[in-house]
């Protein structure tokens, strides 16, 4: 699983919450015999795959446009419910650097122009680095939350 905290977070101090981006999957057999996978805590979202395994990998994609949407309409993202003994997808590790330096930025309320004069660049380079669709150099998002007393840490599950 990706998430993002603080140094005090990670060290296991209190300060804040530790945001995490895996989202619980329903799954059930349509009428047709499709997967339907719908992820509760994010409303519309819905998808199918012939069998288990593909209903899971086009949920995650679907996570990855919601997370987006979330992004582009400037919304709070929900945070994801406890799993209990559902499967749970996370985005890509990049969508969840975007998506954590959004939250951030929401959380602490600085917007585009403080943080490029923090970064030292033009505000249009951190409109891109809120982009989910636009590629941006992960170590830039690192620094892009450092700057917001946040640090980037990636985790490696089982695929």
């Amino acid at each position: 699983m990706t998430y993002y905290a603080s140094d005090e977070e990670f060290k296991g101090g209190t300060r804040g919450v530790i945001q995490r981006y895996g989202y619980p999957v329903n799954l059930s057999i349509g009428a047709d015999g499709r997967v339907l996978a719908v992820l509760p805590d994010l409303p519309g979202t819905a998808t199918d795959g012939g069998d288990r395994a593909e209903a899971l990998v086009e949920a995650a994609d679907c996570l990855e446009e919601a997370l987006a949407g979330y992004i582009d309409r400037r919304e709070p993202i929900p945070a994801p419910s406890p799993a209990r003994g559902r499967p749970v997808v996370t985005p890509g590790a990049m969508v969840t650097a975007k998506a954590a330096l959004y939250s951030t930025m929401r959380e602490q309320a600085v917007t585009n122009t403080p943080l490029a004069r923090r970064l030292g660049c033009a505000e249009g380079e951190v409109r891109r680095m809120l982009d989910p669709r636009h590629p941006t150099k992960i170590g830039r998002l690192e620094t892009a939350l450092a700057a917001l007393g946040r640090r980037l840490i990636v985790g490696v599950g089982a695929a």
